[in-house]
């Protein structure tokens, strides 16, 4: 690889931004491609398919053979409360190759005993997401069922572009979050993008059920995402 596309691909990983190194196999020159980056034809469509799979590709585009190394930001989940369905979700979420973060300030809630291994933060959301903010390779899932814990967040992840807002709470429990966050001053494009009820629509009925419809329904949402606009 060139140093010249070894220091830019290094630049876009220390942001935590999307890549793609494009090889010529048959010798001709190397390409680095940002997401939301311009890719027009056949090239622009194998590009997009493989930021969202994330699977790196050998592709046959205009008569080149072509080879697309995928460079992805760890995919992070922020959990925003300690609860039963954040102990088994945890659990799967490392299984299945994300990074997971659980947060919640309540002590009693937030305990090394019930999320061993885990990386766990006992602390109020708006401080703890300082030091790590959220990003649009983050998915935000707020269970606390409590405004004063969850509402900072779910704003956070709707104006940094989360990849996936999803909020425990009935219907009606919903509605009364949309007046909230209308109120704070949410648009409606905004309002319209966090899932709620969380999780796919399984029936789930028990904290194990829910946290396998709230992941199903982060990893659908990984693999159609809208890709980030260009920030060059």
């Amino acid at each position: 690889m060139e140093l010249r596309l070894l220091r830019q691909l290094n630049a876009l990983r220390s942001a935590r931004r999307a890549a793609i190194l494009i090889t010529d196999l048959a010798g001709g020159p190397n390409q680095l491609i940002a997401e939301g980056d311009v890719v027009d034809g056949a090239l622009g469509e194998a590009v997009t398919s493989a930021f969202r799979s994330g699977k790196s590709v050998a592709k046959e585009i205009d008569r080149r053979s072509l080879f697309l190394n995928v460079h992805l930001p760890p995919m992070h989940i922020v959990v925003i409360g300690a609860v039963h369905i954040s102990q088994v979700l945890a659990q799967m979420a490392v299984l299945t190759g994300f990074d997971i973060r659980v947060i919640d300030p309540r002590t009693a809630f937030a305990t090394p005993e019930r999320f061993e291994g885990i990386d766990l933060v006992a602390d109020w959301p708006v401080d703890a997401l300082k030091e790590r903010p959220l990003d649009a390779y983050t998915a935000l899932v707020a269970v606390t069922h409590d405004p004063a814990i969850d509402d900072i967040p779910i704003i956070d992840a709707l104006k940094t572009g989360c990849f996936y807002v999803g909020a425990l709470g009935s219907r009606k429990t919903h509605a009364n979050r949309l007046e909230r966050l209308r109120r704070a001053g949410v648009a409606e494009a905004d309002l319209a993008r966090i899932h709620a009820p969380i999780g796919l629509p399984i029936g789930a009925a028990n904290p194990a059920e829910i946290a396998i419809a709230i992941l199903a329904e982060i990893v659908g949402a990984l693999r159609s995402r809208a890709l980030s606009a260009s920030k060059n």
